[in-house]
């Protein structure tokens, strides 16, 4: 087993957990200055797209700043071979881990068997972790992130299955898959991971993940559980200070209002910056809505902003608003 910075991480460490179209270089970039995570991950992207002759596009999307590290690059796939030649690339690009996502519940994911169709498929998922293993030629930690069953709770056959393959980590999204995110997450079962971790007497590290909503709960979380690591998730939309202060008193500092403007407007510009020539700049809407709320005005802001076409004129609507809407 390859653990690598895996290793040097206090305990419980503290992780961002991979997020479709929000996880992206930008985000991640204004994340590494404003309060960094433990562990970085990227948006998941394919192997199989990663592997073709289209693979420009997704290389933009694993492109990473020093800062970040260490950065695990997440992939999916129901190829073995694909993540086999997936995980040279990703070697090659000098990430710092790379994980194998098999709990995605995306329909377009699951009918190429991929993501949380693995679930069902054991067998499939030992061999694509293998393939990964073997093409990391002892060089770059592999995880899975996945969830405790598939349209029921099967952590007890499930989890002993990926055990086998002796990834660094394994992350517990506390739901099945048929719950989606709809039911508040099983935290007892994140408990029962560690428990049939060490009845199996593997070394592997279990990351707990669902509806942590700062670091303070995250503690708890680690606490209650026995956990190596918690990872959050959605937390981190219009909070890009959610790790700070990481190893002090577990709290967020209080941030002004328009501090947290300031800031958006730099991540709009950092978005533009470094993947407006390939994303449509309507991306950046998820985020108006997280990082403008709780002030007066700020819905009319953020009406305002949703037409927006660069940052720019995101800039000349808070300017337009910043005098009445900020206090």
């Amino acid at each position: 087993m390859i653990k690598g910075f895996w290793d040097k991480l206090p305990k419980p460490f503290f992780c961002l957990a991979p997020l479709a179209e929000v996880t992206d270089p930008a985000l991640r970039r204004l994340i590494a200055k404003y309060g960094k995570p433990d562990v970085l991950w990227t948006e998941f992207v394919s192997a199989d797209g990663l592997t073709s002759v289209g693979q420009n596009r997704i290389l933009r999307d694993l492109e990473f700043s020093e800062p970040e590290r260490p950065i695990v690059a997440q992939l999916f796939t129901a190829r073995p071979e694909k993540m086999f030649a997936a995980a040279k690339i990703i070697l090659e690009l000098g990430f710092d881990g790379l994980d194998i996502n098999m709990g995605c519940p995306d329909r377009a994911v699951e009918k190429q068997g991929a993501g949380a169709a693995l679930i069902k498929n054991p067998k499939l998922a030992r061999e694509i972790i293998a393939a990964a293993k073997t093409a990391a030629a002892g060089k770059l930690p592999v995880s899975v992130k996945t969830r405790i069953g598939y349209r029921r709770d099967e952590l007890d056959t499930w989890l002993p299955e990926l055990l086998a393959e002796m990834p660094a980590a394994i992350i517990i999204h506390a739901r099945t898959r048929a719950e989606m995110s709809k039911v508040p997450a099983h935290w007892e079962s994140v408990r029962r991971a560690v428990a049939i971790r060490d009845r199996l007497g593997s070394r592997t590290l279990i990351i707990g993940n669902g509806d942590v909503a700062n670091l303070e709960e995250a503690a708890a979380r680690a606490r209650e559980t026995g956990a190596d690591g918690i990872m959050l998730g959605r937390a981190i939309l219009g909070n890009p200070f959610l790790f700070s202060n990481l190893r002090f008193d577990l709290k967020n500092p209080p941030r002004s209002n328009l501090e947290k403007v300031k800031i958006m407007i730099e991540h709009a510009k950092l978005f533009e910056a470094l993947l407006g020539d390939i994303k449509s700049f309507a991306v950046m809407k998820k985020h108006f809505k997280h990082y403008l709320s709780g002030f007066a005005g700020a819905a009319e802001l953020r009406q305002e902003l949703m037409s927006s076409p660069d940052a720019a004129a995101v800039a000349r609507g808070v300017d337009k608003y910043l005098a009445t809407m900020i206090q």
